[in-house]
């Protein structure tokens, strides 16, 4: 899955703009980034939403235990990968069907965290037990929300294309092509809201999460690590 977003979206962080400005290497624009995804992935299905947001994915080589899948409700366009194990339970909290799977329950999550503020992301993420990747973006708000399970157990990079944008990711090699070293590992347990202004974790939230640059040999340009002594989050 990839989905790529304008700094009329997303501002392009600032680490991963100094990881890439420290080593210079080859990147490519954001078209260009969704017509190789498209070209390499068998039945891609890539989605233009407005002027500023462009998501794709495909079912070409996904794993049977952690599908990919894509939905849009109420202008919330959701890509999710992966599996939740108290699925069931999720669907009863937010009075879904027997039939509602993982997409349509992050969607209708992320409703609940936008609707019913002051409500914390972390207790809507902390929530979710399995693992998963996922990317929300709200149309009628421009708002984008991004998470990852607390052991990285499905895969996510986030990077900046030549042309700025803002791009996410389950394919690192897809990234590295694109983004040079800017680019980095999506954090596990952690999650990424416009709304409240950046990274943060959903297990630890008053933690502050800093970008430790790579070396040269490593395929990112930095490394996000949550800071201090991990205090699970109270999440009920």
């Amino acid at each position: 899955m990839l989905g790529v977003f304008s700094s009329a979206i997303v501002s392009p962080p600032d680490e991963l703009v100094a990881a890439g400005s420290r080593t210079p290497s080859p990147k490519i624009t954001a078209n260009a980034l969704i017509n190789r995804f498209c070209q390499s992935n068998a039945s891609a299905v890539s989605v233009q939403v407005g002027d500023h947001v462009q998501l794709a994915y495909s079912h070409d080589n996904e794993s049977v235990i952690q599908p990919r899948s894509f939905a849009v409700k109420d202008e919330i366009f959701c890509l999710f990968e992966g599996a939740l194990d108290n699925l069931g339970s999720l669907r009863q909290q937010y009075g879904l069907a027997k039939s509602a799977n993982e997409v349509l329950l992050v969607i209708e999550a992320y409703k609940a965290l936008r609707d019913r503020a002051p409500y914390p992301p972390n207790h809507v993420v902390g929530h979710f037990s399995g693992n998963f990747a996922f990317i929300v973006f709200d149309k009628s708000t421009s708002t984008l929300f991004v998470a990852s399970d607390q052991f990285g157990k499905v895969p996510l990079s986030w990077g900046i294309t030549a042309d700025g944008y803002v791009a996410f990711a389950d394919d690192a090699d897809l990234l590295k092509g694109a983004c040079g070293k800017s680019l980095a590992s999506f954090p596990q347990g952690c999650f990424y809201s416009t709304t409240v202004g950046g990274l943060r974790s959903y297990e630890n939230p008053k933690n502050v999460i800093t970008a430790v640059p790579a070396t040269d040999e490593e395929i990112w340009g930095a490394t996000f690590k949550v800071e201090g002594p991990a205090v699970l989050a109270a999440t009920k």
